[in-house]
C-alpha cells in the first residue's frame, strides 16, 4: 500500500507551499502501542513534575511567536498583523490552565469516620487522540494538550493538512521542555480510514475532535462500538447577536463587524446572524457600512490588511453560494464602496466582506454555517421575537445581546440556547469559563476547571484500619 502524500496549498496564491507524508498501516498501528508504553511510566510522575514541563514548554512556545506567526499566515491566510496574537493568547490560556491544575486535579475527601479513610482520586485515562483544525491551530490544541499532559496522559496529535507544522513545532517544544519520549507523538493524515483505525484502537481512551459537524459525526460513528472510549466534540456554530434599541450604535457596529469578519469569519464562534431592533435598524446598517469602509482586504503579509483570503477555493465557493442563495430569495447586498473590495489579489481565495439586509430564515446564510466574512442583518420587533429567532437553529455555541440595560441583557441571555452567552461582548472564549457546545455544536467541554474532566476518570478509595 502506497503512503499518502499531503500537499498544503497556500490560500494566498493557490500554489503548493509544502508536502508531508502519511503513515504506513504498520506505523499507524505503532502509534497507540508507543503511547500506551509511554503512558505507563508518565502517569506515575508527580503533578509538580508535569507542571514544570508544561511551564517551560509554554515559555518556549511564546519565544517562537514571530516564526510561528509567519507560518500561520502562509498556511491558512490570516493577516500577519494578528497571527502572533494567536500564539501569545494560546500561551496565556495554557498558563491559566497550569495555574488551576492543583485544584482541578485534587482529591475529593469522603465523609470523616474514625478508622476509615475515603476519598475520590482523579486518575489519568490513558492515550488521547487529538484531532485539531487549521483555523486557530495553536489555540485549539492548547485546550487539549495542557490538561491532558497535566493529568498524566500521553497524546497523539493529528493536525489539519492545511497547517501541518503546528504539531511538529509543539512536539519539538515539549521534547525540549523535558517531556519523556513517546508521551507526545504526531502524524499527518488526510484519509478518514486511518483516523477511524486509530479511533477503534482499544488503546485509545479519548478522542478530542475540533472541526465540522460532519467530521464530528464520523468520529463518533467510528467510536460507537467501543464502550471505553470517550469522544469530545467541538463543532460548528451559527452564532447570533441581538442589538437592542438602546445601544450606542457606532460602537455596536464596530464590535459586530469585528466579531463577524475577523479571521475572514473563519471561527466557530464568529457572529453569523445579526438581529436588530426595528427602531434602529436603518441606523445600524448605515453604521456597519461606515465600519466596513475602513477595512482593507488584501495580501495578508501586508501589516495594514484586516482581512485576508479564506482557506480554500471550496470554502470560497460555499460562502458565495450562501450569498447567492440569499440574494435569489430577496436579500439585498448592502456592502459599501471600498477600493480594496474592488480588486483583491487575483490568485488567492479572497471573498469580499458582504453585508446582507432583508434576510430571513428561509436563507442558508441564516441557517447553515457559512464560515466566511458575511454579515446578514435581520429586523426584529422586540425582545421576544429576537430570542425566538436566536434559538431557531441546530447550533448552540455562543450568542450575544447588546444593550445599555445590562440587567435586562443578563435576564434575556438566560433564555438563549447556547453554551456561552455574552452581554456586550462576542467571539471571546475565556479560559476561566467552560467552552461547551449545545445542540449540534458539540459535546463535552474544554477550558476552566471543568476542562480537565474528560482527561481523568474517577477512582474511589476506601481504606479501613486493620482490626486490632
Amino acid at each position: 500500500m502506497s503512503v499518502e502524500t499531503l500537499t498544503t496549498i497556500s490560500p494566498i496564491t493557490n500554489k503548493p507551499v509544502l508536502t508531508r507524508n502519511g503513515l504506513t498501516e504498520g506505523d499507524l498501528q505503532a502509534l497507540p502501542a508507543t503511547a500506551t508504553k509511554a503512558f505507563e511510566a508518565y502517569r506515575k510522575t508527580s503533578l509538580s513534575e508535569r507542571q514544570k514541563i508544561v511551564k517551560k514548554a509554554l515559555k518556549l512556545l511564546n519565544d517562537k511567536q514571530d516564526e510561528l506567526a509567519k507560518e500561520i499566515t502562509e498556511q491558512m491566510g490570516r493577516p500577519i498583523a494578528y497571527t502572533a496574537k494567536e500564539v501569545t493568547t494560546a500561551v496565556a490560556r495554557g498558563e491559566y490552565l497550569l495555574k488551576i491544575s492543583d485544584d482541578a486535579l485534587s482529591d475529593t475527601d469522603g465523609e470523616a469516620e474514625k478508622g476509615i479513610k475515603r476519598y475520590i482520586r482523579k486518575v489519568p485515562i490513558g492515550p488521547v487522540l487529538i484531532l485539531f483544525p487549521w483555523n486557530y491551530p495553536y489555540l485549539t490544541l492548547i485546550n487539549s494538550i495542557v490538561p491532558a499532559l497535566l493529568a498524566g496522559n500521553s497524546v497523539i496529535l493529528k493536525p489539519s493538512p492545511q497547517t501541518p507544522t503546528t504539531a511538529e513545532h509543539i512536539q519539538e517544544i515539549f521534547t525540549e521542555a523535558g517531556l519523556p519520549e513517546g508521551v507526545m507523538q504526531h502524524f499527518h493524515c488526510g484519509a478518514l480510514s486511518q483516523i477511524e483505525t486509530l479511533v477503534r484502537s482499544p488503546q485509545i481512551q479519548l478522542v478530542c475532535f475540533t472541526g465540522s459537524v460532519a467530521g464530528g459525526l464520523a468520529v463518533q460513528t467510528a467510536a460507537s462500538d467501543r464502550v471505553a472510549v470517550r469522544v469530545g466534540l467541538e463543532l460548528g456554530g451559527k452564532d447570533p447577536a441581538y442589538i437592542r434599541s438602546d445601544v450606542d450604535i457606532p460602537w455596536a457596529a464596530e464590535e459586530i463587524v469585528d466579531g463577524a469578519v475577523f479571521n475572514s469569519g473563519q471561527s466557530c464562534c464568529s457572529v453569523e446572524r445579526v438581529y436588530v431592533d426595528e427602531k434602529i435598524y436603518g441606523e445600524f446598517v448605515s453604521a456597519v457600512q461606515e465600519v466596513l469602509k475602513g477595512y482593507k482586504l488584501g495580501d495578508p503579509f501586508d501589516t495594514k490588511t484586516h482581512i485576508g483570503p479564506v482557506v480554500s477555493k471550496r470554502s470560497a465557493e460555499t460562502i458565495r453560494s450562501h450569498i447567492k442563495d440569499a440574494l435569489d430569495k430577496g436579500a439585498k447586498d448592502a456592502t459599501p464602496e471600498n477600493e480594496s473590495f474592488k480588486s483583491p489579489p487575483s490568485d488567492g481565495n479572497y471573498v469580499v466582506p458582504t453585508l446582507l439586509t432583508n434576510v430571513n430564515h428561509d436563507m442558508l446564510v441564516m441557517t447553515e454555517e457559512t464560515f466566511g466574512p458575511v454579515i446578514p442583518v435581520m429586523k426584529v420587533k422586540d425582545d421576544k421575537e429576537a430570542i425566538k429567532l436566536m434559538n431557531d437553529s441546530q447550533f448552540g455555541l455562543t450568542a450575544s445581546i447588546w444593550t445599555k440595560d445590562v440587567a435586562k441583557g443578563h435576564e434575556l441571555v438566560d433564555d438563549v440556547e447556547a453554551g456561552t452567552v455574552f452581554v456586550n461582548r462576542c467571539d471571546f472564549p475565556s479560559p476561566d469559563l467552560a467552552w461547551v457546545g449545545w445542540k449540534d455544536s458539540g459535546k463535552g467541554q474544554t477550558l476552566s476547571k471543568f476542562g480537565f474532566d474528560q482527561f481523568v476518570k474517577l477512582k474511589s478509595y476506601h481504606i479501613k484500619d486493620y482490626p486490632k
